[in-house]
């Protein structure tokens, strides 16, 4: 949706030799690290990009019915933190507003006297600045008032007023479901100490990986006939989880936000666990495996390797993520050429 449009291995024997249940009792969880605290709800580590997480968190708390992690969500679903996106419908920059819109709620985000819709600390400030105003518009109207607001997004605040709340259209109700099921990915636990629910698909996506081991690694590899069944490491995962019912984006560092991440000790087999260049910068991502307990996950690593048992000690690990059937269908399906969302995914013109 664009702002500005109003429905807008040696492991190998260690996991043989303690079984799968004792893999899974070994399991020591592992994920993103210390959060961000400085909102009522704090951004998760490594979620967005270090240079716009302040910002983020800052403008998140704008008006009382966005948040940071909700926010987070619109920016990525926009044009995954990119300041220089740019959409055939002629929506710019990260947040994606039309020129006519940014005319009027371009916000000045990093105090230079300029509102720059190509300047990623304006867009931040634009978007919060652009939700509120509908929160505005909408706030006599009874009911959940985050997701008013978000209906009014994507369908106008007269759809909302008129049907006394979210209106009953499927691509509203699907929006709003989405924004909110994607903020959970970028929400900082309330307290480390509390487990995030386990996955119900862990186990069978597990069996289905450790049913490929042995088998090549190949670049870009789906495991269709035409590949000779063969895998990269996205390729896996997306497979893995394919399995059990939940389609997965097909690249590595859009998987990143299929679910919340849970802490390095919370680690359970059936997350996904990442590696990035930049601890920083999820949009660095570069491998991702199968989290299976002990501190082991299955892979496919790179070219002239095969699927096999790998340790997630490395240098590189940047978090886990524990997918969930709605984090992941509340991920945008993204243009190959554009990077920005399919116009099925987009909201129209009101």
């Amino acid at each position: 949706m664009a702002l500005g449009k109003a429905r807008l291995a040696g492991a190998a024997s260690v996991v043989v030799a303690i079984g799968f249940v004792g893999v899974v009792t070994l399991g020591t969880y592992a994920a993103s690290g210390a959060p961000e605290r400085s909102g009522e709800l704090s951004l998760s580590s490594g979620t967005v990009p270090a240079q716009y997480r302040q910002q983020i968190q800052k403008w998140g708390s704008y008006c009382p019915e966005i948040s940071a992690p909700m926010l987070a969500a619109q920016l990525y679903q926009e044009s995954g933190f990119d300041p220089s996106a740019k959409s055939p419908a002629k929506a710019y920059g990260m947040a994606q507003f039309l020129e006519g819109t940014w005319a009027t709620y371009g916000t000045d985000g990093d105090g230079d006297g300029k509102r720059d819709i190509w300047n990623a600390f304006d867009a931040i400030a634009s978007a919060a600045a652009y939700d509120c105003a509908l929160a505005k518009d909408v706030a006599q109207v009874p009911g959940d008032r985050q997701a008013n607001m978000l209906a009014a997004y994507n369908a106008g605040p007269y759809a909302v007023i008129s049907h006394g709340g979210v209106p009953p259209y499927s691509e509203t109700r699907g929006y709003v479901k989405n924004i909110q099921s994607l903020a959970k990915s970028f929400t900082a636990p309330p307290n480390p100490g509390v487990q995030l629910a386990l996955s119900k698909e862990a186990a069978g996506a597990i069996y289905f990986a450790q049913s490929k081991l042995g088998i090549d690694y190949m670049w870009g590899g789906t495991g269709q006939t035409w590949e000779d069944g063969r895998f990269d490491c996205s390729g896996l995962t997306q497979a893995a989880f394919r399995s059990v019912g939940i389609e997965l984006p097909r690249v590595a560092n859009d998987q990143w936000y299929s679910g919340p991440h849970p802490s390095r000790d919370q680690l359970r087999p059936g997350d996904l666990v990442f590696f990035a260049n930049d601890l920083e910068d999820p949009r660095t991502i570069h491998h991702v495996g199968l989290y299976v307990g002990g501190g082991y996950m299955i892979d496919a690593p790179h070219t002239g390797a095969k699927v096999r048992y790998d340790t997630i000690n490395q240098r590189d690990y940047i978090g886990a993520t524990r997918v969930t059937p709605d984090g992941a269908a509340a991920l945008p399906v993204r243009n190959k050429n554009d990077g920005t969302i399919t116009a099925s995914q987009k909201p129209a013109k009101s």
